[in-house]
């Protein structure tokens, strides 16, 4: 749930990218990190797991305007997707305001991205959230591949695993070259923010 500090005309509210282990969470967060310098307020923070990690960085949305006059900080996060650090996951999840889902393009993924994509459901459930109504972006990552010939799913039947009830919006990537990272946190944030200007109607 968002911060609302009127004193200081500010809104602090928080995107997790979510997903399997590997799937390119970190390396979507890296990407935005090193291409939107001058919208970054502080340093990336990173706590290592052993074969993943947890990143956290404060971003400023900028071009997107003010909400009721407050500026609005964003504070991005990825959690370790690996089955071990299910009670980490849960709590960066914890009063989340957007979402981003990474989805593994691989042929050999398709059954970790189901199973992440439950353990996203639970947990949001364990809070009294639910994912049908938190905004929420899908990205199919790692599309580049296919130029290598490494065998990966179709989009089709990737939206018709992950996205057929959610019907979220998605966008094809490879965050690996940047491609398709900033529609999916364009896009996420605007929906954020749309969520946010809502929530301050229905506070009156």
């Amino acid at each position: 749930m968002a911060t609302f500090n009127f004193k200081k005309r500010e809104i602090e509210c928080k995107i997790v990218y979510y997903g399997p282990g590997r799937c390119g969470k970190t390396t979507n967060l890296e990407y935005i990190f090193k291409t939107y310098k001058k919208q970054i307020a502080g340093e990336m923070v990173s706590i290592d797991t052993e074969g993943d990690r947890t990143l956290f960085f404060d971003f400023l949305p900028m071009g997107l305007g003010k909400i009721k006059g407050c500026d609005v900080k964003v504070q991005l996060y990825t959690v370790p997707g690996q089955v071990q650090y299910s009670s980490t996951r849960k709590l960066v999840l914890k009063e989340v305001d957007g979402l981003v889902f990474v989805a593994d393009s691989l042929e050999v993924r398709r059954e970790k991205n189901m199973l992440s994509l439950k353990d996203l459901h639970e947990n949001l459930k364990s809070y009294g959230a639910s994912i049908f109504k938190v905004p929420l972006v899908m990205q199919y990552n790692k599309r580049d591949l296919e130029e290598e010939g490494i065998p990966l799913m179709p989009i089709e039947r990737m939206d018709q695993d992950l996205n057929r009830q959610l019907k979220a919006p998605c966008f094809s990537a490879s965050a690996i070259k940047g491609q398709g990272v900033p529609q999916t946190i364009t896009e996420c944030l605007k929906l954020t923010l749309l969520n946010l200007q809502r929530q301050l109607k229905w506070a009156k």
